[in-house]
């Protein structure tokens, strides 16, 4: 039994993550400061009784270094972060306070608490800035230039890791997600276009679509990314690793089949684009399969439709 230390546990993709490990066997210790984690979501987790324990707390406070001497775990799952382009855009300083120095109170933690690994999630939407070439290999981020303050912390933190795997002996991979989506997604913020037109249309409200909707992302299920944190606490020790389709798929399909799935039949309302957001990108997952045994398994429609019926019943 492994004991796993993961922050931002109440969250979207947290969440899964922690059921996935509980279900393996293992122990694990939760933070989140519910911004965005909702309680709701640990649910399952809950069910494990001892092997799970959970504390509403900000990844920058002190009381974090105590939590680490307890529990003691030898793996980190860092998923927390402040995690929207536009709120990085509006505010710089407080995304670097949660993303950076966030992440070296972990850092700081792991060291002096003898943690074995962290696994990071990074961020393959924003760290590549406008890719040149798609879909873009790993070998991009050193030359890459974020264009939102959110990428550009996402990117710092994997210099960090590096350099406490250096210096300090602990081992990572950080994993570059693409557009993750799925059941417990939060329609309500701005990282979730799927959830947010599901919602929408379920509400029989028209969804915006901003720009001319032919913007491209790599949309990942999340269980497939949760696959990928699994295998990644035991291997490709010291890479970034895409973790994505390698397809493109525009806003405005995503859009067609959305209204499809749902039986919604009004056209999309239209905005400006906002500043900060990427023209296309689809993420290479060659290296996911070599050093991971990685690849996504659940296809698009599929997907979307497991999503539309978890905000059905919500």
């Amino acid at each position: 039994m492994t004991t796993f230390f993961v922050t931002g546990g109440a969250g979207f993709i947290g969440s899964h993550l922690c059921d996935r490990l509980l279900a393996e066997g293992h122990r694990v210790v939760a933070v989140d400061d519910l911004t965005t984690g909702r309680i709701a979501n640990l649910v399952e987790a809950r069910g494990y009784s001892k092997e799970f324990t959970f504390f509403n707390m900000d990844i920058r406070a002190e009381g974090l270094l105590q939590l680490f001497e307890r529990h003691r775990p030898e793996v980190v799952m860092h998923l927390a972060a402040q995690s929207g382009v536009r709120p990085s855009l509006t505010d710089p300083a407080f995304d670097a306070s949660v993303n950076l120095m966030g992440t070296l109170n972990i850092l700081q933690c792991a060291v002096e608490t003898g943690v074995r690994k962290i696994v990071y999630a990074a961020s393959g939407g924003t760290l590549y800035g406008e890719p040149r070439k798609l879909p873009v290999k790993e070998t991009a981020a050193a030359s890459a230039r974020p264009l939102s303050p959110y990428g550009i912390s996402k990117k710092v933190v994997i210099d960090y890791l590096s350099f406490y795997e250096r210096h300090r002996g602990i081992e990572y991979t950080a994993l570059a997600l693409g557009n993750v989506y799925g059941p417990r997604q939060d329609p309500h913020g701005e990282a979730g276009v799927i959830a947010i037109f599901t919602s929408s249309m379920l509400a029989g409200a028209t969804p915006t679509v901003y720009g001319d909707g032919r913007q491209t992302r790599d949309y990942v299920f999340a269980d497939d990314v949760v696959h990928a944190f699994a295998l990644a606490a035991d291997r490709a020790n010291g890479k970034l690793i895409n973790i994505g389709t390698g397809i493109e798929t525009s806003v405005n399909e995503i859009y067609r089949k959305l209204a499809e799935i749902v039986g919604f039949a009004p056209q999309p309302g239209k905005g400006p684009l906002p500043p900060g957001e990427l023209r296309r990108c689809s993420l290479d997952n060659a290296l996911a399969a070599e050093a991971l045994g990685w690849k996504p398994w659940t296809h698009l429609v599929d997907g979307l439709g497991e999503t539309v019926a978890f905000l059905k019943g919500i």
